[in-house]
């Protein structure tokens, strides 16, 4: 487990280092996506895209700018976020009638036009998603992917008739997001957050964290349950079988770029970073080992081995730098790429190719008869191992503690009453931030650990991100 401080050291040394980023933009928290880093990002976009694609909701764009009488219409909503946004008051030299500012997030752009699109039940549920930057101005140090001050931004949108069907969105968006955490090789905890930390203007919240190697925990995502909240001072209403107009209940799904800084905190070694397969720019590199013997038949060996990968679905790269091959290999391990073929005159020969396994190291020889499904093969191991290991990891950083004074680095279980001074108490007693309620979590009887009334409540504790 790495200090607060070598993490950070270590995170900004390999950002850089494996190209997904570029922090030298003049303007603090507003990095560079470079073409490795954005390749990864959209990769991760797709998979949003065909998850929410699949269930029924539309992509949409909304404008960048929200008046600002339309943001003051949630009171709740300035109080969380009037802190935090960039404004827009003038169009050149003209200076506005009505300030502007940059989306911090889109319910206050997207709920007006929200009340003109639903009219009656027949156009519930309304379901619908972007992805865009957010601008947030961030006033602690800023860290690429993890704390940012414009945001590449996954949000998704949806209306209901009621608090029943807003309720079976959520559990979409938990079956949506246990899917998309395989993907991605993330074991994450949710909980329902303590009223003193929902989103502005939600009925309640619900986060999803992944746990950190310095035993800090990471905010990846979040769903929120607003009922009618946002649908009452945006009047949005439908009208039901009977003529009466009837305000919907809404639901929000967020999550950021973060995942990718999580991914990257959480499959790294002393080489570098592991990407899984999933979402790898580069799949698999191809090094050709060029000697004195028939240099050109390798190469064409080589190029026939891109055509036959990429018509198979992978994403592939022949390395034809003029560098040496453990110069290569160090480059590759570094950026993560998940599977390394080598090919030389001897394999050649031998009617071989040499695999190299970024998570393990392993190098394994494959006939070429068998090459494809041995790549296939491999790919999944890859992919089942990291995210086994990650998950193990976490499973052994949950602590059930009974005093304040015995909490660990990690997550710490722990019982709870409820009650608002309780958990404050909680926190100033630790250090530490309360998560919240474990959703999915079977609860037994136990004491609030501050006060000792008799509870089912259970909540975790962690220092977070």
């Amino acid at each position: 487990m790495r200090t607060p401080d070598e993490f950070n050291e270590w995170y900004q040394d390999i950002v850089e280092k494996a190209g997904l980023a570029d922090k030298r933009y003049p303007i603090k928290g507003m990095n560079v996506w470079t073409g490795y880093g954005w390749k990864a990002m959209r990769l991760i976009d797709n998979y949003f895209r065909e998850e929410f694609d699949g269930t029924g909701h539309d992509e949409v764009c909304f404008p960048l700018l929200i008046p600002q009488n339309e943001f003051q219409k949630e009171a709740d909503h300035i109080k969380g976020f009037g802190a935090e946004v960039y404004w827009v008051t003038h169009a050149g030299e003209n200076k506005l009638d009505i300030p502007l500012l940059l989306r911090p997030t889109s319910e206050t752009a997207m709920y007006p036009i929200f009340h003109l699109w639903v009219r009656s039940h027949a156009d519930l549920p309304l379901k619908t998603y972007q992805i865009v930057n957010v601008f947030r101005y961030e006033t602690k140090q800023t860290r690429a992917f993890i704390r940012m001050r414009e945001i590449h931004f996954f949000e998704a949108h949806t209306c209901h008739e009621d608090f029943e069907d807003a309720e079976a969105q959520i559990k979409e968006n938990l079956d949506i997001m246990a899917r998309l955490a395989r993907r991605l090789c993330l074991p994450y905890v949710v909980c329902k957050r303590p009223d003193w930390d929902k989103f502005a203007g939600a009925f309640y919240t619900i986060g999803i964290d992944s746990l950190m190697p310095t035993g800090r925990t990471l905010q990846m995502g979040s769903i929120h349950q607003y009922k009618d909240n946002f649908s009452k001072p945006y009047d949005i209403t439908y009208e039901d079988e009977n003529g009466a107009h009837i305000h919907v209940h809404q639901t929000t799904y967020g999550m950021s770029e973060r995942i990718l800084g999580a991914l990257i905190s959480i499959h790294n070694d002393e080489r570098g970073i592991i990407l899984p397969p999933d979402i790898a720019p580069i799949q698999i590199v191809i090094v050709p080992i060029i000697s004195k013997t028939e240099p050109e038949a390798v190469m064409a060996r080589c190029g026939e081995l891109v055509d036959v990968l990429k018509k198979s679905g992978y994403r592939v790269h022949l390395d034809l730098r003029d560098l040496r091959p453990g110069n290569k290999f160090y480059d590759w391990e570094l950026r993560g790429v998940p599977l390394r073929i080598e090919l030389g005159a001897r394999d050649m020969k031998a009617n071989i190719i040499t695999l190299a396994r970024r998570d393990t190291g392993e190098r394994v020889q494959i006939g070429n008869d068998a090459m494809l499904e041995g790549i296939s093969e491999n790919m999944k191991a890859i992919q089942a191992n990291i995210f086994a290991k990650a998950e193990l990891i976490m499973r052994n950083s949950i602590h059930n503690v009974d005093d304040l004074k015995k909490v660990q680095p990690g997550i710490n279980v722990m019982g709870w009453c409820g009650g608002e001074d309780c958990g404050h108490s909680i926190e100033q007693a630790t250090e530490m931030s309360v998560l919240g309620e474990p959703v999915g979590v079977t609860h037994s009887a136990t004491k609030c650990i501050v006060c000792g009334t008799s509870t089912e409540k259970s909540i975790y504790v962690a220092r977070t991100y």
